[in-house]
């Protein structure tokens, strides 16, 4: 009968080769060192947010109309897609949000493929929904964060001056490396008001359904053909639109076989809107909010880096009175983190080095100590490969191996010296230690 065959063991196939094992060692070594520099740096995980959300508005119509008449339909249309999980909606007086949420086991790589369906499908029955109903419209960024808030204030700055700046500054920050995305907060829209005197319209004879005819009629945006000529086509657009507050002042009214103008019998202004959708405060001041999103797999810490050049950058050229002030700053809470994971390595490596050299001897301490920077320098490696950043788990899995990591070195490291006691050949202890 043959023997049986014997089980491979690494420690033996390694003691066979100490020329090849030795410089697998270095080259891994230095590449999971070079990996380290390049591996992205972010607070949390990447994740895909396996939420949608489909907007209608109905102006005027109440929360059951838009229940039966727009929500329900488009609850019905989103139950067809393959991927569906739970459909929750709510309905409110001209409004209707439907929140569609796609299964727990659709995997990230197919999640635009199902949003490319949900805008297919409802594109489809979107000629079923009443007239008058705007959208629906679609949502699947909301689960974007911004690392980066910036607030750009000034005392008694107009909030139309402050967009005006805010605008300038997104298009410097949207040249930065790794930014993916950059919007607004507490932005409010300009609104141009006509203010009218009901002393004024019942002297004049007029009414408001005179006076809205009127301006509808003057701005109305319609083709008026076009002529060719032997080498060009020529459009004809009618002129009269309004481009400025004068313009709408100027709109001549008819009444009693009279004609006035606007100006004579309104206020007519520019203002914001009011009350306000959002606003925002930094400090006791309105302020106008820029937040700045990170690519997938960026790296947060140099984007910090970047975005404080394009800052000092940004402020010289602001106008006195005008600040840029930094309000969030993801990567400098970043930076902590590595920075504590690094600490928690230093003091790991010094107190595994004092507790080897007093109970196992110089030499055997030193086997133990080298194995530590090693291996993580080769689990750098293996997460460059697998994408794998350096965030709040990994970071904590990292110092959990780093435990276990130590544990087992000390182990194989004592039994070997054990069995050398005992009287073992090293190549045979070392051999057993493996198994």
């Amino acid at each position: 009968m043959k023997a049986a065959r014997s089980r491979f063991n690494v420690s033996e196939w390694g003691l066979a080769h100490p020329s090849l094992v030795l410089y697998f060692l270095v080259a891994l070594t230095l590449i999971g060192m070079l990996s380290y520099s390049r591996l992205g740096q972010s607070e949390d995980p990447p994740f895909t947010f396996k939420v949608m959300v489909v907007k209608a508005e109905w102006p005027g119509a109440s929360a059951r109309e838009m229940e039966a008449q727009v929500t329900d339909k488009i609850e019905k249309k989103l139950q067809e897609v393959d991927q569906i999980d739970v459909v929750r909606s709510y309905s409110k007086p001209g409004e209707t949000l439907v929140f569609f949420l796609a299964k727990d086991s659709t995997h990230s790589r197919d999640i635009p493929d199902v949003w490319y369906q949900v805008r297919k499908k409802i594109g489809d029955m979107q000629n079923t929904l009443p007239t008058g109903v705007k959208g629906p419209y679609f949502n699947d960024e909301f689960g974007d964060t911004y690392g980066n808030v910036f607030a750009v204030v000034g005392e008694g700055v107009p909030h139309a001056e402050l967009k005006r700046h805010a605008e300038a500054i997104r298009n410097e920050i949207l040249r930065v490396k790794d930014v993916a995305k950059v919007s607004f907060f507490g932005e409010q829209s300009q609104r141009i008001y006509i203010e009218l005197s009901n002393t004024k319209l019942a002297t004049f004879g007029l009414n408001i359904a005179d006076i809205a005819s009127a301006l509808s009629t003057q701005n109305a945006v319609t083709g008026a053909g076009y002529f060719e000529t032997a080498d060009e086509r020529i459009w004809l657009r009618p002129s009269g639109s309004f481009d400025d507050l004068d313009a709408i002042r100027d709109t001549l009214l008819r009444a009693k076989g009279r004609a006035f103008r606007l100006g004579d019998v309104a206020e007519v202004k520019r203002g914001l809107i009011d009350p306000p959708g959002e606003r925002m405060r930094f400090m006791g001041e309105d302020a106008f909010g820029i937040g700045v999103s990170m690519r997938d797999g960026g790296d947060i810490v140099a984007l910090g880096h970047h975005l404080d050049d394009a800052v000092t950058r940004i402020e010289s050229q602001l106008p006195l009175g005008i600040r840029l002030e930094r309000v969030a700053d993801q990567p400098r809470a970043v930076r902590n983190s590595v920075g504590e994971f690094v600490k928690v390595l230093a003091e790991a490596v010094v107190i595994v080095m004092a507790v080897s050299l007093l109970s196992l001897g110089f030499r055997t301490g030193v086997v133990v100590l080298i194995i530590i920077p090693v291996v993580l320098a080769i689990t750098f490696l293996f997460m460059s490969m697998f994408d794998i950043g350096l965030h709040k788990i990994s970071l904590g899995a990292l110092i959990i191996a780093l435990g276990l990591l130590v544990d087992d070195a000390i182990i194989a490291v004592e039994m070997m010296a054990t069995k050398m006691e005992q009287g073992w050949e090293r190549a045979k202890a070392a051999s057993f230690a493996y198994t």
